[in-house]
């Protein structure tokens, strides 16, 4: 429990918001209100800024999205003065672009690091967050800030004998600052997500043996990386903020020729081989957008699965090794897709082996290595490349207390309800960025980033302006958001993957699909429209006496735009989930 006691008996005044987490969002969110006159300060666990590129130093980690679009446009000279050197920059650029950031900023000052909040409870009478860390310190805060990250936590493993392995065990979420010499090892890696699809084949070219483990193959495109063709870079640089708004005018907020209109099943076959073959050879993201029914329609699925099947096949020598290495069990797109570099291939090096988990299950670590169903691996290392505890990982370990003294983890014990994925019913004054219910890890998190801090410093100014000391999402609007949430992705094919969207990798976690799949255009308007009704859907005090009590949500189509030919489908499974009442 907070020590209210201590609070009491402290000298110092409440600040006017504590920012959780100095990664991108926790940088913009300081600077932000800087700008507005706000006192503000971070508290963030590791001993530098940057997130998850302070954390993910594993080989070959890099961004999945083109780095012009991957950076912050709130200011034209930061934006002038910074030239990345590759399309998809890798992890140490990017946590110099952070540092330079921090450092242009000066952004370090009010930032304490090597420090975690492991508590914060709301005193109603107050109207303040009492906030502890776990090195003792204490901050009342009026406004409390999650900037923590969607991918911030990872899993707990707990894979038998663990603690007997005589070697080092290294996970990619927590890879050692200094590095790791494999030379002439024999390793090991679990996990074929996409930390592992980036790192296989760096580990690979350097150790003397690299075993993969895989339970569940993913897609993955070529990133066909270098330095940025000097046509996107002219294009860019011509109107950095018309491209900037074009950018985040699209549903995953970064440009990829999104095909709203054009269906796989009524194009002619040749057509849609050139059109995927295009945008192959374009690399990453891009064939995501080929076509408008490929998120919806299992047959035009389908068509794209078995290119990417082909494209496998055609890379790696082994048919057996190929077809293990080909996504069976859910739709293309349905989970984050990976973007690599060599990984394919790196099969055909014979250093490295594919061990299928699904055949032959993990029973436990020993002294030597990893005993499977079939015959023990001896290594000298083991790589873990086990993935996150997504989206609520690290809200929910931070002992959360609201109104009545109502934790988190209650309230969130079903699956995380927020309002916008921006507050959460009976939290007054505090803030989630990117949080679950916002479309975050479907998108380009800069531009998600940059639109969840813009509004909240927004909304943080228009309270103080009228004076009023606090604001809450109702539960009513909370329920409301859920059920959009829900019909925004039940139509599409997203659901039928047990995917981290869903929670699915993490023992007991609820399942339910956490972030909007709506769009990141739609789901901006959403929230400009919210505000620009005077706060629809959320509760505005000031002291004890209620200013505004606006418990509704304004509801929304599913899925606006969307050509007639799929509505049958939309309407079948809306209807199905009972999102939709059936018709006679």
């Amino acid at each position: 429990m907070v020590n209210s006691a201590a609070h009491r008996s402290s000298d110092t005044q409440p600040i006017d918001a504590l920012i959780v987490g100095a990664g991108f969002a926790g940088m913009y969110m300081l600077h932000k209100l800087r700008g507005q006159g706000m006192n503000a300060k971070v508290v963030e666990a590791g001993s530098g800024v940057g997130g998850t590129w302070y954390w993910n130093r594993y080989p070959g980690a890099r961004v999945d999205i083109q780095s012009l679009e991957y950076s912050f446009g709130f200011d034209e000279r930061l934006e002038s003065e910074w030239r990345w050197s590759e399309r998809y920059a890798p992890q140490a650029e990017l946590l110099r672009y952070a540092e330079h950031v921090a450092d242009r900023f000066d952004l370090k000052r009010d930032i304490r690091f090597d420090t975690r909040v492991t508590a914060a409870h709301w005193d109603e009478a107050a109207q303040l967050w009492r906030v502890e860390t776990d090195r003792g310190a204490r901050t009342d805060c009026r406004h409390l800030i999650l900037a923590t990250g969607c991918l911030s936590i990872p899993t707990d493993v707990t894979f038998p004998g663990l603690d007997t392995f005589k070697g080092p065990i290294y996970r990619t979420s927590r890879w050692p600052h200094e590095g790791v010499d494999f030379s002439g090892q024999r390793v090991g890696i679990i996990g074929t997500g996409s930390s592992a699809i980036q790192s296989i084949p760096v580990i690979a070219a350097e150790a003397a043996h690299l075993t993969v483990f895989q339970r569940t193959p993913n897609y993955s495109m070529p990133a066909h990386n270098g330095p940025i063709p000097h046509a996107d870079f002219e294009a860019w640089s011509k109107d950095p903020r018309a491209y900037r708004a074009a950018s985040k005018d699209t549903g995953g907020g970064f440009q990829n020729e999104a095909n709203a209109t054009t269906l796989a099943t009524e194009t002619a076959p040749d057509a849609v081989r050139a059109e995927l073959e295009r945008r192959w050879a374009w690399g990453g993201f891009r064939i995501l957008g080929a076509f408008a029914d490929t998120g919806i329609d299992p047959a035009a699925n389908r068509i794209v699965q078995d290119f990417i099947a082909e494209k496998i096949r055609a890379q790696v020598a082994d048919p057996a090794v190929a077809d293990l290495l080909t996504p069976k069990d859910h739709p293309f797109g349905t989970k984050r897709p990976c973007v690599d570099t060599g990984y394919y291939a790196t099969f055909n090096r014979p250093n490295v082996e594919l061990v299928d988990l699904r055949a032959t299950p993990l029973k436990a670590f020993n002294a030597q290595g990893i005993a499977t169903s079939a015959r023990q691996y001896d290594f000298d290392a083991v790589v873990l490349a086990t993935g996150f505890d997504a989206m609520t990982g690290a809200i929910d370990r931070i002992d959360l207390r609201g109104v009545g003294g109502r934790r988190i983890k209650d309230h969130w014990a079903e699956g995380p309800r927020t309002y916008l994925g921006l507050m959460v019913a009976g939290f007054p004054n505090m803030f989630t960025i990117t949080g679950p219910g916002s479309p975050s890890v479907l998108t380009n998190m800069i531009n998600s980033i940059e639109q969840h801090v813009e509004w909240i410093a927004d909304c943080l100014v228009s309270l103080s302006r009228h004076q009023q000391t606090s604001i809450e999402a109702s539960a009513e609007a909370e329920a409301a958001w859920c059920r959009h949430v829900a019909e925004a992705v039940t139509p599409t094919l997203l659901p039928q993957a047990n995917s981290w969207y869903m929670g699915a990798n993490v023992p007991g976690k609820p399942r339910m699909f956490m972030p909007y799949a709506g769009g990141l255009h739609r789901y901006t308007e959403i929230c400009n429209q919210v505000a620009a009704k005077d706060y629809e859907g959320f509760i505005i005090r000031q002291g004890d006496r209620v200013l505004s009590d606006s418990h509704v949500f304004t509801s929304h189509p599913p899925m606006p735009d969307i050509p007639a030919s799929l509505w049958p489908i939309i309407i079948e499974r809306l209807t199905a989930a009972g999102l939709m009442p059936a018709t006679a």
